[in-house]
């Protein structure tokens, strides 16, 4: 189990990653995987824009590096770290990896599938009991992604 700072180290990580992607003309999202031993085992920022792919989003990016990593699918032993709350698409693909933890940084209002506008790992349609803990370093993922918006317009 991983404490607070352990937490807040991760999500740094995963808004840098954010950054990148954000430089690069995507929404700033950022995600990595770690995996049972404690490292980390995939990275990614959003490549919608880049792959001309709807499915690229970070999330989805790091669940299937993890699974190559590891060689297998089910990811009951590791933690996905996000700077902002899985979107349905992204819920229901954590939710079939049968991921150990979710750790997110800001709610998403439009689109939050975990907690905010629906609650997708718990609701009848998951079988899978996903332990999720949001808000970790939430006004400086949340500051990110303003900033980013607030630039394009």
């Amino acid at each position: 189990m991983m404490g607070y700072e352990q937490h807040c180290k991760w999500m740094t990580q995963a808004i840098a990653l954010a950054a990148e992607a954000g430089v690069a003309g995507e929404v700033p999202v950022g995600a990595l995987i770690v995996g049972p031993e404690g490292s980390c085992i995939a990275t990614a920022g959003n490549q919608r824009e880049r792959q001309h792919d709807p499915t690229a989003h970070a999330e989805i990016l790091v669940l299937q590096q993890a699974a190559r990593h590891l060689q297998r699918w089910q990811l009951q032993d590791c933690t996905l770290y996000v700077t902002l709350e899985p979107c349905p698409m992204c819920a229901g693909a954590i939710v079939q990896a049968r991921l150990g933890e979710l750790v997110y940084g800001a709610d998403d209002p439009k689109t939050g599938a975990v907690r905010t506008v629906l609650n997708l790992p718990d609701s009848a349609a998951s079988f899978h009991r996903l332990k999720v803990l949001g808000g970790i370093l939430e006004a400086d993922c949340r500051q990110q992604l303003q900033s980013w918006f607030a630039q394009r317009r």
